[in-house]
């Protein structure tokens, strides 16, 4: 009892429990269909690449784990959400391929200008996002949902404007190369975990991710401790956004092109809902960039896994909901609550009994 008390209390436990548990579905699927029960891990090479829906998830995934990474530090600083990544990350994808292209120009097979500029393009984009979203939130002390509603309803806008209300295709394989494969691998792939190992460090070598769960907790006091909070906070949207922009230019590689309208379309419900499935409270303080990592590729499971048993694109969306609401209120504190008190009642019970 105290060996199970002890897992189900370490902090990833529910995430990786619930990442176990889509991974069940796959396998009572796959017998009930005379598959091979471990079908779900099969990797293999085709055609030059890696191929399985563990590299699918992984590689589909990439731009929702890149999101969480910024959302979790926007979360635990200001305890408010940033609505707005999805449309930053259409706003960066635009001004990207803009760039590339050159104003005014819908499809090319040359580059307007050298690669670097234009990826460089997109993530500064990114950045100036985040830091208006930044400037409202810490200093002028805007609810971060209000806050962030501006561009949600305005980046896709402007990047229409950019591209001169057309979608504008980047037909060149340097720039496809974001968004398909090095050798056998996936490129999102390689970026999310460059973004990962990156942040980590950062968080774990300095003092950020210390300063920012203080401000999460309690801004009065984090500056009366000599914590400039309007400044950690205003740095944690400006990462948020440069999260969007790295994302937006991977999904528009993979299509080779900047659809304002479709990029990054509802991603911010998936990024936001990565925070809550990795157990970290949308109240702010204390967080788990690796519970949030698993959270964003268990919705990518979840949608996977949906499509391979063969529920319809439109259909999906649904299934996808119930499972996660059923997921997010296993996590609730009320439940977590119950659960705990029904444990002590049971211990208890067998102590009278004894």
């Amino acid at each position: 009892m105290n060996k199970i008390k002890k897992l189900t209390g370490m902090p990833l436990f529910l995430p990786i429990f619930c990442m176990i548990l889509v991974m069940a579905v796959n396998i009572i699927y796959d017998v009930a269909n005379g598959n091979f029960a471990l079908n779900f891990f099969t990797i293999s090479i085709r055609n030059g690449i890696l191929y399985g829906r563990l590299i699918d998830i992984l590689n589909r995934g990439s731009e929702i784990a890149i999101l969480a990474i910024g959302m979790t530090l926007v979360v635990s600083s200001s305890a408010g959400t940033d609505i707005s990544v999805g449309s930053v990350m259409s706003l960066a994808a635009s001004f990207c391929c803009m760039l590339l292209a050159g104003y005014g120009v819908s499809s090319t097979n040359e580059l307007a200008m050298p690669l670097i500029i234009g990826v460089l393009g997109g993530m500064l984009m990114g950045c100036v996002c985040g830091a208006f979203n930044g400037f409202l939130v810490a200093n002028l002390n805007v609810q971060p949902m209000v806050a962030t509603l501006i561009l949600y309803s305005a980046a896709r806008a402007i990047g229409l404007l950019l591209c001169n209300n057309m979608i504008v295709y980047v037909r060149v394989p340097s720039f496809k190369v974001f968004g398909d494969y090095v050798g056998i691998i996936p490129t999102p792939i390689i970026i999310a975990a460059v973004c990962i190992i990156i942040i980590t460090l950062v968080l774990k070598k300095t003092a950020l991710g210390l300063y920012i769960q203080s401000v999460g907790i309690n801004k009065k006091a984090s500056r009366i401790a000599g914590i400039k909070s309007e400044k950690m906070i205003f740095l944690c949207y400006v990462i948020c956004g440069l999260c969007a922009g790295i994302a937006g230019i991977v999904a528009a590689s993979r299509i080779s092109s900047a659809d304002s309208n479709n990029i990054g379309k509802n991603f911010e419900l998936d990024a936001i809902l990565s925070v809550a499935l990795g157990g970290n409270s949308l109240g702010g303080g204390k967080f788990r960039l690796a519970g949030s990592i698993i959270g964003a590729y268990t919705i990518q499971a979840i949608t996977t896994t949906l499509y391979a048993i063969g529920v319809s694109t439109e259909q999906a969306p649904v299934y996808k909901a119930v499972i996660v609401i059923i997921i997010v209120a296993v996590q609730a504190p009320p439940v977590k609550a119950f659960f705990k008190k029904w444990s002590a009642k049971r211990q208890l019970a067998k102590g009278g009994a004894a």
